[in-house]
């Protein structure tokens, strides 16, 4: 990819085979947040799973970050499984504004269809509401995180007032903060649900520390 893609371009658009990963990816996270919340109405109790969710969504934006930052600095579009998400993670580093012009499931389906094929069978074999709280947050903040990802390129005039709500709480990652990953010497801002880990990650030059040449 030597020149910036148009918004039409079909690199950019959401197939039939992309909804589908995230519709499957969907369902298994709906079903996995059905299980604690049913387990939770029938015990009565609700901390634990609630907590377990925070959890969820605390190493949601964790998870996100290690990811974020191996496919920026290890692998090509040749790399198996993950090529495809490199090549676009390649694209996105020189023309960032690209981001908001893919489609939602174009940008999300990698990530469905991984999530489709680990929580299908753990909600078939796992049946603990407390578990369950703990991944079905998970996985939705991970479906979510490129779109996630994509609001924080956006033009606060463009993006749904909830959005920005969410993102001026420091819920969703912001628009203020993840421009400094685009920013030299690039080794910063890698978080992209919250972007609430990247202040500790960064300032102990976590991923520094972890790189290899």
């Amino acid at each position: 990819m030597n020149n910036p893609p148009f918004s039409n371009d079909p690199s950019l658009q959401s197939t039939w085979t992309h909804r589908l990963w995230v519709a499957a990816g969907s369902t298994t996270v709906f079903a996995s947040l059905a299980k604690s919340v049913i387990g939770g109405f029938g015990s009565h109790l609700w901390l634990k799973p609630a907590l377990a969710g925070y959890a969820g969504y605390v190493l949601a934006d964790l998870g996100s970050g290690v990811y974020h930052w191996a496919i920026d600095n290890y692998g090509d579009e040749s790399t198996p499984i993950v090529g495809a998400q490199l090549k676009a993670s390649q694209g996105h580093h020189k023309w960032p504004w690209t981001i908001t012009k893919r489609q939602f499931a174009n940008n999300s389906y990698i990530l469905a269809r991984a999530i489709t094929f680990i929580l299908l069978p753990l909600n078939l074999a796992i049946n603990n509401h407390v578990v369950h709280g703990f991944v079905s947050m998970f996985a939705f903040c991970i479906l979510l995180s490129q779109q996630f990802h994509a609001w924080a390129h956006g033009t606060k005039s463009k993006l749904p007032p909830l959005v920005v709500a969410l993102q001026d709480m420091g819920l969703l990652l912001s628009r203020k903060d993840h421009p400094g990953h685009h920013r030299a010497p690039y080794k910063s801002n890698y978080c992209i649900v919250s972007g609430a880990c990247n202040k500790v990650l960064d300032e102990s030059k976590f991923f520094e520390s972890t790189q290899y040449p």
